[in-house]
């Protein structure tokens, strides 16, 4: 049933003013028409904007639950409303569906560090030692992988190979702050989000200063200082649920700025303070471009045979832990 337009700005109130949602009105209005003529979803990143993430998606979450939820969808079309790798695994475990991502530039430097020749490279330094992809990543990278994992799961995966030592690749953060929490030894690349690798221990610092009693949430890609200062670490996933189960009077996620806003919608007797680092690529998908790759089977994704079979190996192995 097509929810009314009301109830829709209803949801978003508390953090999208009234006059910005009237411009995003018929937008929405014709990307629910065109679902439901196309028969297609939309997922969307935790990081997508609240108009997104609350307004037209179907399907919500962090790189994990998109990529188990992505397998259960009966639609025709798929449109990821996130970044270019996050599309390339729709694909890989959708084969025969149509995935759409509207804008092509939206990439990610974690995707940009590494190379499927930097593995060969690797691989031949450390001959034996299981290579982890982190799943921002392209498909030839996984594909020249062994699992991948998330921010979510990387312990579980880490730990799941019973083996001494390996690679985990290509995010330096978060490999260093799953090796304080194991016993594996992990070898690590040299990586970054650029979002997160901004954040400073000094941040948490005058975080707390300015704001008393307030509780710190730090995505584990942040560096480890910035994670050891923080009173909790976790995928954007684990850190909305600790805001639904603690329900601290005040918080701080230090992560992407969007996801602030999409938490508050639930909890709105929980005071947010944002600091507001953006995602570039990630604000790269608007309703507007949303739209147009319905409409005009815009921006298709495709993942070559030879590749997608070892790749999609890597990643339902990831799905199975």
């Amino acid at each position: 049933m097509t929810i009314a337009m009301p109830a829709l700005y209803e949801r978003v109130s508390r953090v999208v003013p009234k006059a910005e949602w009237l411009s995003y009105e018929d937008d929405v209005a014709a990307i629910l028409a065109l679902k439901k003529s196309r028969n297609a979803v939309i997922l969307a990143h935790n990081y997508q904007t609240p108009e997104i993430f609350h307004g037209v998606a179907d399907i919500v979450g962090d790189s994990l639950a998109l990529a188990r939820k992505a397998m259960e969808v009966e639609a025709d079309v798929i449109v990821l409303a996130g970044v270019h790798f996050m599309a390339e695994t729709a694909k890989l475990l959708n084969p025969e569906k149509t995935v759409l991502i509207p804008d092509m530039g939206a990439g990610c430097s974690l995707a940009d560090s590494i190379t499927p020749e930097d593995i060969a490279l690797l691989r031949a330094a450390h001959p034996g030692v299981p290579v982890i992809t982190y799943v921002n990543t392209s498909a030839a990278v996984k594909a020249a992988s062994d699992i991948c994992c998330t921010s979510g799961n990387a312990r579980q995966v880490v730990e799941s190979l019973g083996v001494p030592k390996v690679l985990m690749l290509p995010d330096e953060y978060l490999a260093k702050n799953v090796a304080r929490e194991t016993s594996v030894e992990i070898l690590a690349w040299h990586g970054h989000c650029e979002v997160h690798e901004l954040f400073t221990a000094s941040d948490i610092h005058e975080l707390r200063a300015a704001h008393p009693g307030i509780v710190v949430l730090a995505h584990p890609e942040c560096p480890p200082d910035v994670v050891e200062a923080a009173d909790f670490a976790g995928s954007t996933a684990v850190m909305s649920d600790y805001v639904g189960r603690e329900k601290p009077g005040r918080v701080v996620l230090i992560t992407e700025c969007s996801m602030s806003d999409n938490v508050a919608v639930h909890h709105p007797d929980v005071e947010f303070v944002r600091p507001c680092n953006l995602c570039p690529h990630m604000k790269r998908i608007s309703l507007k471009n949303i739209r147009e790759a319905l409409e005009h089977n815009r921006h298709e994704v495709t993942v070559d045979p030879a590749i997608a079979v070892a790749a999609r190996r890597a990643v339902e192995r990831m799905l199975a832990v």
